[in-house]
């Protein structure tokens, strides 16, 4: 009867190791795939990231991109206000002569005749003026101060 039992035994430890064998397949297959699944996700969340990021990125260009350009402007505005100023102060001289010699002219029955040109960085001023002795011409480039 021992050997019969030996026998069994032999044959259900042989059917044992065969399943544990088996079992352990089964496990690691189930492993093996959870892990599969796991890699995909985190490769799924690191370009889902990567995509986040790439937004805030453009989202952060495109506002210092707006910020600068309404810096530059505001530059432009400033510089053009300033410019204006300028000539309107030219401008305004220029008439202040021109009555100050109209006066003179009519006092002195005299003829005067003139002419200005203002460009972006000068004045160019031409008197004739017309007395009694002579003719007189008085030619004028005056630099106007304007910074860059």
């Amino acid at each position: 009867m021992s050997r019969i039992q030996d026998e069994i035994s032999k044959e259900d430890k042989a059917v044992i190791k065969i399943q544990s064998w088996w079992r352990g397949t089964l496990v690691r297959r189930t492993l093996l795939h959870a892990a599969l699944r796991a890699w995909v996700i985190q490769c799924w969340w690191r370009l889902m990231q990567a995509k986040f990021a790439e937004k805030r990125r453009r989202v952060t260009l495109d506002k210092f991109s707006r910020e600068e350009w309404a810096a530059v402007r505001l530059q432009s505005w400033a510089r053009m206000w300033r410019i204006r100023q300028r000539y309107c102060q030219v401008l305004n001289a220029v008439r202040i002569i021109q009555a100050y010699w109209r006066c003179h002219t009519c006092a002195s029955r005299g003829l005067i005749k003139g002419q200005y040109r203002v460009t972006a960085s000068q004045l160019h001023l031409e008197l004739e003026i017309l007395l009694g002795s002579g003719p007189c011409v008085v030619t004028e480039c005056i630099p106007l101060p304007i910074k860059q």
